[in-house]
């Protein structure tokens, strides 16, 4: 199961909405999804989780670009929504590639050397065997809001909870959870 919310930095404190991520299809969509939460140009904070899977936050900070933290790649490449956040740049490859070398196939689609099958376990045609395991991104991304890049990758089951409680925002989450 999934969940997703907006939180938004104002004058007042932080205010939370939960949102549908299903007309979704790239991090720049998501990028503007969070900005009209926030007229003024303030801070908005994208949570998504996916229950005992991993956890993201990306966040937005006017027109800059996003900021995104990943708690573990290999297990968010395996959900559309954490397919959106895993850009190439993110995972640090040139755009398009997954890791496959084309030239080292030989044509019944083998690797030089490697028997038929063997392969057949690292990839599962998602491209997720180019995705490293564990978290990838921004990890100090919220260190201004005294959430350090420590506590961030310690957070384990519940982490959205967490980071809502140290950002002081753990009510207005709950509500609209």
């Amino acid at each position: 199961m999934y969940f997703a919310a907006l939180l938004a930095r104002t004058e007042d404190g932080w205010e939370a909405s939960d949102t549908e991520l299903d007309d979704v299809e790239t991090l720049s969509d998501l990028a503007d999804l969070a900005r009209e939460a926030s007229p003024e140009e303030d801070t908005v904070l994208v949570l998504i989780e996916q229950e005992n899977g991993w956890f993201g936050v990306v966040r937005v900070d006017g027109e800059e670009d996003p900021r995104v933290f990943v708690s573990d790649a290999a297990i968010a490449a395996r959900s559309s929504y954490g397919e959106l956040l895993l850009t190439d740049e993110l995972l640090g490859r040139e755009p398009g590639d997954d890791g496959t070398d084309l030239d080292a196939l030989d044509l019944d689609g083998t690797e030089d050397g490697e028997p038929e099958g063997a392969g057949d376990d690292a990839d599962d045609g998602t491209g997720a065997g180019a995705v490293p395991q564990g978290p990838v991104g921004d990890a100090a991304l919220l260190d201004d809001f005294g959430v350090s890049e420590k506590q961030l990758l310690a957070f384990e089951s519940d982490a959205l909870s967490e980071i809502a409680e140290a950002l002081e925002a753990a009510d207005i989450l709950e509500a609209v959870r």
